[in-house]
């Protein structure tokens, strides 16, 4: 044998080209192994016709690039025998034997011994054998295994088996090892390669309101548009339950989801069911949730969403994630199409679930016109119009969600809107921003139909006018530094505005009209202008100033420009208070502070100034100075009277890693007003390589009926994870359910 020269590839490329047998076949090229693996030795070879013999050489034909230690490699036929070493990689798929014939052109290949592996699936065995015919490759006393590792912690064992590459795997007389231990045996076993495999999963736990309960679910992929998973779930104290989830993914025409769950329950008002309130709870429990979500042509979107449930409390009980989401899911339609400076919505909301107090919209049409220039002037335009039928339906029965009214205070009508103003946006030696604006609004009022309905056919015309002010400074430090606050260079941006806003008395006040759109309680202070303030039936007059401040700090860290500070105030003056307002409204802060890279406080405040008593607060400093731990301990205060009845609320959540098998997770929630621990969260993680699992026990007392308790293992294949990463950090119900 002769040493590889550095261009023997090519010189073998230009013979292959030149052979008239292989004239219009692609070219196999190989060359020696250290031209692709700087590290590897130097290769040799000998050729001698259309054979040639090589030491430690890589062939490449295709997609398909083969190494070894030692060969013979077939020009003409593609045949390879190698041995040493020896790996294939045929697209994603990789093959591992010490003996290994191939044949790049028929993909044909046997070994006594092999190894393989395309992520998330990895497998051994012997007696490797291809079928030209099909594309499959069979084998015996196979090992197969999620694992990639040397010692797999769970594992099949299977007599005989078979592999499509790129689609899917069968095994026959299979045995399933956790640990060593067989565990389950699959007469026959069939599973899709890559990340959409069809899958079990299971979360066995105890709950003192469910008793044991196992929650299964089998994940499976029909093809690249359609997948779904079944569910079958058993509850000790309230029986079988399960149902189906179906996703369309329809490429231009969007996503699309099917829901259905069905209970059976036989305690429905067991443990802390027992609230107040006259509805009944039925035995048979449902829930039925479509949504769908496309943009089919440009600047064209439409979204749908369908939420029924058979009686209120039915995410309380099994659906908690859901329902600290959002307690009242709601149904709606709707399509947008916008412009440059256009849009039209079409909107209905009809009520599915006759428990919940909700306005219909039936439908709801509105253009809006974007605040635009108007043309060979200094004027801009910016317009609301909106026309429907609405009608606002109470809950007929007395829940935690509705009032009291009932359907005999339903009501309905048509309404009408419009919204047209203009404004003259002006700057001020250079750096004053002033915008002065006038316009008007508009309102049809049909007469009122329906149980409740008391108003007759009415109008309504708003006039309003203002003015807003603001500028921006900044100023430098370019060798402000200090090492506490890891400052490096400092920067000061201040923006006062103030803005001043005018409305009369309205032609007609919001008592004497439906409350289609009614002034709702909101943490924050309600905008001040039109049409950004939308609760349309609630307008009244107002002579306000609305004062705000901006201070924002940034310095460098890491190479990279970082918000050190950034802290807002917002304030309005009464010139002219109405009923039930004082001079001055409350004093609204919004701070984020981040004295270091790991640490961030953020705080929220609203204060009454007359009163002199806070109304709102809410603060949160979180800790992650590495990748082992972090902690966020947070308050909420909001007073009772000001927003329901009021909460005080500490809550903590800290993760710790152990090391790189173990961590742990503790969350607490505390309800300083009554001195209530009312829920706790303890979750052990374990990494099994394979496999994780997360051993959770949570105390829940919402003072409502007894305490709590709940146990729960949610167990997981890494190829397959049950959850997202890190979606526990935020809604831990996971761990225990749904």
């Amino acid at each position: 044998m002769r040493r590889f020269p550095a261009i023997l590839p090519l010189t073998f490329l230009a013979l292959i080209l030149s052979s008239n047998a292989l004239a219009q076949e692609q070219p196999i090229q190989f060359g020696a192994l250290n031209q692709i693996l700087p590290d590897a030795p130097s290769g040799a070879a000998e050729l001698q016709g259309n054979i040639v013999k090589a030491a430690h050489f890589y062939v490449q034909y295709s997609n398909s690039v083969l190494t070894a230690d030692s060969g013979t490699i077939n020009l003409q036929t593609g045949e390879v025998q190698a041995d040493g070493h020896v790996r294939i990689a045929q697209g994603q798929m990789i093959w591992v034997g010490d003996h290994i014939n191939y044949n790049f052109k028929t993909r044909r290949m046997s070994s006594a011994e092999f190894r393989a592996g395309r992520p998330p699936l990895f497998l051994e065995g012997r007696d490797l054998h291809a079928s030209l015919s099909n594309n499959t490759y069979s084998a015996r006393r196979v090992v197969i295994t999620t694992d990639d590792a040397s010692d797999p912690a769970i594992l099949i064992r299977a007599s005989r088996f078979r592999i499509v590459p790129g689609k899917y795997v069968e095994a026959w007389n299979a045995v399933l090892y956790v640990d060593g231990v067989p565990s389950f045996y699959f007469p026959y076993y069939h599973r899709a390669l890559g990340a959409r495999a069809n899958h079990f999963s299971f979360l066995p736990g105890y709950r003192t309101k469910f008793g044991p309960y196992l929650l299964t679910s089998y994940r499976w992929y029909w093809n690249n548009a359609v997948d779904g998973v079944v569910r079958a779930d058993y509850r000790e104290r309230r029986g079988g339950a399960g149902g189906a989830n179906l996703n369309l993914h329809l490429n231009r025409w969007g996503e699309a989801s099917f829901l259905y769950y069905h209970l059976h329950d036989i305690n429905p008002y067991l443990g802390t069911n027992g609230v107040p309130g006259t509805f009944s709870i039925p035995r048979d429990r449902q829930r039925f949730r479509f949504a769908w979500q496309a943009a089919p042509f440009t600047n064209l979107d439409v979204k749908a969403l369908v939420n029924y449930q058979s009686d209120p409390l039915l995410l309380h009980d099994f659906f908690e994630g859901a329902y600290t989401e959002n307690p009242q899911p709601r149904t709606f339609a709707e399509i947008n199409r916008h412009w440059q400076n256009w849009s039209v919505d079409a909107e209905t909301t009809p009520r599915v679930n006759d428990f919940f107090d909700q306005v219909e919209r039936l439908p709801d049409v509105k253009l809006t016109g974007w605040r635009q220039q108007v043309p060979y002037t200094p004027l801009y335009y910016e317009s609301e119009s909106s026309a429907g039928y609405y009608r606002r339906m109470f809950a007929e029965t007395n829940t935690l969600f509705g009032g009291t009214n009932g359907p005999g205070a339903d009501y309905a009508a048509a309404r009408a809107d419009t919204f047209q103003q203009l404004l003259l946006p002006w700057t001020f030696f250079g750096w004053l921003n002033v915008t002065p604006r006038v316009g008007g609004r508009f309102t049809y009022y049909g007469h009122e139909s329906g149980p409740g309905g008391t108003n007759a056919e009415t109008y309504r015309k708003i006039f309003n006018t203002g003015v807003d002010f603001s500028f921006k400074a900044s100023r430098l430090w370019t060798g402000a530094t200090n090492g506490l606050l890891d400052i490096d260079g400092l920067r000061h941006i201040i923006e006062p505005s103030a803005s001043y806003a005018f409305i009369p008395r309205p032609s007609t006040l919001p008592p004497q009209l439906p409350q289609f759109d009614p002034a709702s309680p909101s943490p924050l202070l309600l905008p001040i202008q039109l049409p950004d303030y939308n609760d349309i039936d609630s307008i009244d007059s107002e002579n306000v100033i609305r004062f705000g401040l901006r201070n924002t700090f940034q310095t460098k860290r890491s190479g990279q420009v970082e918000n050190l500070a950034d802290w807002d105030l917002i304030m309005d003056w009464r010139l002219h208070p109405t009923a039930g307002q004082s001079t001055f409204s409350d004093l609204f802060s919004d701070l984020e502070f981040r004295p270091r890279s790991w640490l961030t406080l953020e705080s929220e405040v609203r204060y009454d100034i007359g009163n002199a008593q806070l109304n709102l607060a809410y603060h949160q400093i979180t800790f992650t100075p590495n990748d082992r731990w972090s902690w966020a301990l947070s308050h909420d205060y909001t007073r009772a009277g000001f927003v329901d009845s009021g909460d005080n609320l500490i809550g903590s959540t800290l993760f710790f890693r152990l090391n790189d098998n173990w961590g742990l997770r503790a969350q607490h929630d505390f309800n300083a007003e009554n001195g209530r621990l009312q829920d706790q969260f303890y979750t052990l993680y374990r990494d099994m390589r394979s496999w994780t699992g997360a051993l959770t026990f949570r105390v829940t007392d919402n003072g409502i009926g007894p305490t709590d308790y709940t146990v729960a293992f949610a167990f997981s294949i890494k190829a397959h994870p049950r959850y997202a990463v890190g979606a526990d950090v935020v809604a831990p119900y996971p761990l225990v359910g749904e």
